[in-house]
């Protein structure tokens, strides 16, 4: 059943079909019809490469989400458990 709030019902469908909630899937659809698909799939923030970063952002980065035994860890090392946890 259609629901008239709703302005990309296809889209609002996919998003529900993938876990999201009705809040959170209408909020999505209603901003792409508004604004276009296009333009709603660019808002997000762009982290920094963890390649880009030096040992010691990575080390500061992995204490900070409760990674254990950072200290010890090679660049490669940080990299992998970060992107892995």
């Amino acid at each position: 059943m259609p629901n008239s709030s709703i302005k990309d019902e296809e889209l609002y469908e996919k998003l529900r079909d993938e876990g999201n909630s009705k809040e959170k899937a209408a909020r999505i659809s209603n901003a792409a019809a508004r604004d276009g698909r296009d333009e709603v799939g660019e808002r997000g923030g762009h982290a920094e490469n963890y390649e880009d970063r030096t040992v010691d952002e990575l080390r500061k980065r992995a204490k900070d989400v409760g990674i254990e035994g950072y200290s010890k860890l090679k660049k490669g090392e940080l990299i992998d458990k970060l992107r892995n946890h």
